[in-house]
């Protein structure tokens, strides 16, 4: 689960910092920047599976517009990232090994570098990499979102005293810039590599409970999913032989609701009532296998018997059919980011998918045992209709955010005599409202009070796009 994050020279983010909770909802007009988070979340996700270049080279854009573009002769030549996260106290890797982590709140830092080379190619090199454990007395976020009585469960409180190396460190050793991994909790060297010399994340290359702490963050990281679906994909059989987990497109739904049937047949009706509360029309979910296709085919029956395979369902009820499945699959874990949920989805449906989504989370409040998988949600959208229907909804674990483009000046280096610029960077602000004033989960260190006010009254103009005035009066009557 994300904490927090900060992120420098990447894109259109300059010293920017952001906080999350179970389920994050970031609004904002098209082009100011929602997709962007979802770009460096993506880029850090990649970098703790994949060398420098892969991951650079299969982002959206060029690999050089990854990097902040002050101007046409200004760009920046270092991107830094720096995550918080709650990782799973339980983990397990590929050859059966298991570890119970000692620590649970983690922060990971991140600087990379380009640089020219003697033959004229931009070469990509980690300059810092860094993974701590965060002080029990400095987690605000905990105080924020765990009950007090469930504090030590979620993060227990080590009483042996203070860890004094990093998990991941970087020094510099003789002018040289060196990583190193130390043994965690164990005598030995661990690991120690030339920063200069490799072409991946050390993170990246830690695949054993060996070092049980880099590997928790690893699979953390590794496991933020990104929702682009596709109907095509949606309404597709799935092969015999597909994975059994969705993909980002919705490609193995059917192959999905296979596994979960064969596991646990009562999660099929789960997922039926669940579909059934959203679209009434549907009342049982199924999955057939096509021995003569080879396939396993989704079939939806009405409340009259008929039946119809996803072939012919249309694009919203294949999306809510999809989230009603990621609800009740014990395989989906991690954070799920998505784009624009109301594609497809009827107005007077998005009140209940919110609600959904709500479900597909974390709750601190309801769930006790700090084994079960920590599941997160993060969306982005547009539509002041979705904004109008989560103020309607009184949940703790829902926090919304409003992005735009503010102009900044900056300095380009960090000597006394760079010149300065304007450019216009994203800002992803928390929407506090009156009522919340008083709530310290709405109380933020890098939010100034001026800031709060804008950004209310910005979401107000924003709200005022739809035809939402009584809803909007409604809401904002205290301000």
């Amino acid at each position: 689960m994300i904490t927090r994050i900060e992120i420098d020279g990447f894109k259109t983010f300059r010293c920017f910092v952001m906080e999350f909770s179970p389920l994050t909802v970031v609004a904002g007009a098209n082009a100011s920047g929602k997709s962007n988070l979802f770009d460096a979340l993506n880029l850090m996700s990649r970098l703790a599976t994949h060398d420098l270049r892969s991951a650079f080279n299969e982002q959206r854009g060029e690999p050089l517009e990854q990097f902040t573009i002050f101007s046409n002769s200004d760009i920046s030549e270092k991107v830094s990232f720096a995550v918080e996260l709650l990782v799973d106290r339980k983990i397990k890797d590929n050859w059966g090994g298991e570890a119970i982590l000692k620590y649970t709140r983690l922060r990971y830092e991140l600087i990379i570098k380009r640089e020219r080379s003697s033959k004229g190619f931009e070469d990509l090199y980690v300059e810092k990499e860094s993974l701590i454990p965060l002080r029990h007395d400095e987690d605000i976020w905990v105080k924020k979102h765990l009950p007090k009585k469930l504090t030590d469960t979620w993060r227990p409180k080590v009483k042996t005293g203070k860890r004094g190396i990093p998990y991941i460190l970087t020094e510099d050793k003789n002018g040289k810039l060196t990583i190193r991994v130390p043994l965690d909790g164990k005598p030995g060297v661990g690991k120690e590599l030339p920063a200069i010399a490799i072409t991946q994340t050390v993170l990246s290359g830690i695949n054993s409970v060996e070092f049980p702490h880099v590997f928790a963050a690893k699979q953390e990281i590794q496991n933020w999913n990104f929702l682009q679906l596709n109907p095509e994909e949606l309404r597709k059989p799935s092969p015999r032989m597909a994975a059994d987990v969705i993909t980002q497109s919705g490609a193995n739904l059917a192959s999905c609701l296979f596994r979960i049937k064969t596991d646990d047949e009562t999660l099929l009706k789960d997922i039926s009532r669940q579909l059934n509360n959203l679209l009434p029309n549907f009342v049982k979910v199924d999955v057939e296998e096509d021995l003569a296709g080879n396939q396993f085919v989704i079939k939806v029956y009405n409340e009259d018997g008929r039946q119809f395979s996803s072939r012919i369902l249309s694009e919203g009820t294949l999306r809510l059919l999809t989230l009603c499945v990621l609800k009740y699959d014990n395989y989906n874990k991690g954070v799920l980011c998505f784009e624009e949920p109301e594609n497809g989805i009827h107005p007077f449906r998005l009140r209940m998918m919110i609600n959904l989504l709500s479900d597909l989370t974390t709750d601190f409040n309801d769930i006790e045992d700090p084994i079960l998988p920590l599941r997160q949600v993060i969306i982005n959208t547009h539509s002041p209709v979705l904004i109008n229907d989560i103020f309607g909804i009184e949940n703790p674990n829902i926090t919304i955010w409003f992005s735009q483009l503010v102009s900044q000046i900056t300095k380009i280096g960090n000597n006394p005599n760079d010149s300065k610029v304007k450019f216009r960077a994203t800002k992803i602000l928390p929407v506090i409202m009156p009522i919340n004033k008083l709530n310290k989960n709405y109380q933020f260190d890098f939010v100034t009070k001026k800031e709060e006010e804008l950004t209310l009254n910005e979401v107000i103009n924003y709200l005022s796009s739809s035809d939402f005035e009584g809803r909007k009066k409604q809401f904002f009557e205290n301000e």
